[in-house]
């Protein structure tokens, strides 16, 4: 790929290792074998935004090692443009273990190279021809990653790219609250696209605010324009400033299989649905559709079944 190829999104954040337990609804002590499947968050949009035939980037470190090496046959495998995932040759792969479980999943982490992500890996030349700069509250969660990705995001959105976040805040993940937020507040200055759901704001804040009380918070403290609240089997509220608020339903679905990257899938076709400049209304029942979909299968969209025209349908 060429630095003058035009990008419509790029995706910067963790690549990893999601070990998913192979028994359902126990928890991570009581789960015996596990299944390796690739991991993170950015990445899983950038694959979904690959298999929806968008311009992807992504940028990422993983380590010089076996599940480094697995990582990105899997990446090419997806036809996602590896030039900016790094190999670190001290730092191994970050790994993380998941219990299988219809709701929110137990996890325990083990990272490394994700963390560090270089500024080099983000080329001013890339960003020139990028539409959306995709980052993630756990891609912030520790240095180097985050001075590069603040950095870098500050560069795109001073050349006119829209900005876009998911807030999966989690204290295991980042357990210095004060220091959340106020990179949060940094990068929310840019006025990215916001994704959170109700769980992510209940570990933010550590209480339950409502729904109009986070709205507000994003609209009038950190005057973000427009901000997405995932809610679970309940669907979806959309908040933009000074209008009404949107709330669609889930997609009914009778069988789940594994919740693991459904918020991914998601936002992979809100933003989608985004670039092709559709109505809002729309966008979110893309973005529902494709998480209903996901939900349906364990790890990553079902390779066999033409997810493209069947979003395309949906008006």
């Amino acid at each position: 790929m060429n630095h003058t190829d035009n990008i419509d999104i790029f995706c910067v954040g963790e690549t990893l290792i999601d070990f998913i337990g192979h028994q359902e609804e126990v928890a991570i002590e009581e789960t015996k074998d596990y299944h390796r499947y690739l991991g993170g968050s950015p990445t899983n949009v950038a694959m979904n935004m690959t298999r929806l035939g968008v311009k992807v980037c992504l940028a990422s470190t993983i380590g010089e090692d076996g599940f480094g090496t697995y990582i990105l046959d899997k990446l090419k495998d997806n036809r996602v443009n590896t030039t900016y995932v790094r190999k670190d040759a001290i730092q191994p792969t970050s790994v993380i273990f998941v219990s299988k479980t219809k709701g929110t999943p137990d996890f325990i982490p083990f990272r490394k190279a994700d963390t560090m992500i270089t500024e080099n890996q983000i080329p001013t030349e890339v960003l020139e021809n990028t539409r959306i700069f995709h980052t993630t509250a756990f891609a912030l969660s520790k240095n180097p990653s985050r001075n590069t990705i603040l950095a870098k995001a500050k560069e795109a959105h001073e050349l006119g790219v829209t900005l876009s976040i998911d807030i999966n805040y989690s204290p295991r993940i980042w357990p210095d609250r004060l220091k959340a937020m106020e990179t949060i507040k940094t990068y929310c200055q840019y006025d990215p696209l916001v994704k959170i759901s109700e769980d992510d704001m209940e570990r933010l804040f550590e209480e339950h605010l409502s729904h109009e009380e986070i709205f507000t918070f994003f609209h009038d403290h950190l005057n973000v324009t427009t901000v997405c609240l995932t809610l679970g089997s309940k669907g979806v509220t959309l908040s933009r400033k000074h209008k009404t608020p949107i709330t669609l339903p889930a997609e009914k679905v009778e069988n789940i299989m594994d919740a693991t990257g459904a918020g991914d899938a998601f936002w992979s076709g809100f933003l989608f649905a985004y670039l092709k400049e559709f109505p809002v209304e729309r966008c979110l029942k893309i973005a529902l559709t494709l998480a209903a979909i996901k939900l349906q299968n364990v790890g990553r969209l079902p390779p066999n079944m033409d997810v493209l025209s069947e979003l395309l349908r949906i008006t």
